[in-house]
């Protein structure tokens, strides 16, 4: 027979080799973030080689502010995402009320069809996406970049789910004290949903800050390029293979995003556990 203390010890094993192998990716994940630092930090000549005794400089950054517009950018990224955010916000939590406390014809097969866009990759509307904004006559403007993003399937089927776990009894209770629909939304659903808010806010900035792709087809101008667009333009055009400078610039981009996620890290965790999102 396998005795008990052969089996505590084989999984004392295993556990080792997981906590081994989970410390081996995160370095490898966090590697390229390190190697950034370390360039961004230091002159030129250090960019392919590691010494301990290099001297550390904020030059990188200097110059890379002044190289490009990176002000207009960062102001051009507010916009955007803050405006996704809120209209994101008002059509998600009408449509996930309508879908989870409301009968009406169609229903299902309406929710069905927001499912079905969970399963589309955005990339491949772009084309079409490219002709409507043309069409529109807003090409080349912050609005043409968030417009296609501005109803969320996935922020209607989190919000849907969380609607469906408040209790209808505070629904009736606020309805009996004459509140409208509209009203025991804002006052009982809303409230009771702040987690699953935070938790998507975090998802939708995070990835509308970082969007690359539609921005770069849609945006021709300083006046509407986000930050990533600008500084592709900016690494491919006026630096070269300045590593320095343009790793820098790099942290500077990324710079709102990771200060926010060091200060609030403990928000964001908390968020995404009570929104129940695995």
């Amino acid at each position: 027979m396998i005795s008990a203390s052969h089996v505590y010890d084989s999984r004392g094993v295993v556990h080792g080799l997981e906590t081994v192998a989970a410390w081996l990716l995160g370095f490898l994940w966090v590697l390229p973030l390190l190697y950034a630092f370390w360039t961004a930090f230091h002159p030129a000549e250090f960019s392919t080689r590691i010494a301990l005794d290099a001297p550390l400089t904020l030059e990188n950054f200097v110059k890379a502010w002044r190289a490009a517009p990176f002000a207009r950018y960062f102001f051009n990224t507010v916009v955007l995402v803050t405006m996704v955010l809120a209209a994101q916000l008002v059509l998600v939590t009408l449509a996930a009320y309508a879908f989870a406390r409301f009968s009406f014809p169609g229903r299902n097969l309406l929710f069905a069809l927001v499912l079905v866009q969970l399963m589309i990759m955005p990339d491949v509307l772009i084309v079409e996406n490219y002709r409507t904004m043309t069409w529109l006559g807003i090409k080349d403007t912050i609005l043409a970049i968030g417009l296609p993003y501005m109803a969320s399937a996935f922020g209607i089927f989190l919000l849907r789910q969380t609607f469906k776990t408040i209790p209808r009894e505070l629904d009736e209770a606020a309805r009996v004290e004459g509140c409208s629909p509209l009203g025991v939304l804002w006052k009982v659903y809303v409230p009771l949903a702040r987690p699953t808010y935070i938790a998507y806010a975090l998802v939708s900035v995070s990835y509308h800050w970082n969007n690359f792709l539609w921005p770069l087809i849609i945006t021709n101008s300083v006046e509407s390029r986000p930050v990533t667009v600008g500084l592709q333009v900016f690494a491919s055009t006026d630096q070269g293979i300045d590593w320095s400078i343009i790793t820098a610039a790099t942290l500077l981009t990324t710079a709102p995003l990771l200060v926010a996620f060091l200060l609030f890290q403990r928000q964001f965790v908390a968020s995404f556990m009570r929104a129940g999102i695995r």
